[in-house]
């Protein structure tokens, strides 16, 4: 069980091109800074960004309850139903695939709360892509989060020549 003051943060980048996913988890308890964090974002959206409880289906949050948080604000029609739907699907699938598969135990996931920020490249076009690598992505965050990762030694093994899809040192 994770502590009151402590939270797990995870992040993940899954695919290529426009429709590769970045995710960001901090999970932790309501009671404590994550839980703080979590209702602050939901009751101050902001122009472009608005967060909302991710949802399985209507009616049915997933568990953690999880607020999906767009990091690219909505530049229109397409990038918003990509984000609403099937990005927002894809990290609701991810947290219950790491539910399932024991990354966040069952027995504590109605004790939880996430926090998911998401990137969705406002020119992404293909829906099941971006759903995807949503979901892989979300799993892989939320184990790296578990797992404390990245490893000190990785990330000092790679300082002296930090890359990203957008710029390599």
């Amino acid at each position: 069980m994770i502590e009151p003051a402590t939270m797990l943060i995870g992040e993940s980048f899954v695919g290529e091109g426009a429709e590769a996913a970045h995710i960001n988890t901090v999970l932790g308890r309501p009671d404590g800074p994550v839980g703080t964090a979590w209702a602050t974002a939901l009751a101050t959206p902001r122009a472009g960004h608005t967060p909302f409880v991710a949802v399985v289906r209507p009616g049915l949050p997933v568990k953690p309850l999880t607020l999906f948080v767009n990091k690219a604000a909505i530049a229109g029609d397409e990038h918003g139903t990509l984000t609403w739907g099937a990005a927002q699907a894809g990290v609701a699938g991810g947290v219950a695939d790491a539910v399932a598969d024991g990354i966040v135990a069952a027995s504590a996931a109605g004790l939880l709360v996430l926090i998911a920020a998401v990137w969705v490249n406002p020119a992404a076009r293909d829906g099941a892509l971006v759903y995807a690598n949503n979901r892989s992505a979300t799993r892989a965050a939320l184990l790296a989060g578990v797992e404390g990762k990245p490893d000190l030694a990785d990330v000092l093994a790679a300082r002296a020549r930090p890359a990203n899809p957008y710029f390599t040192a």
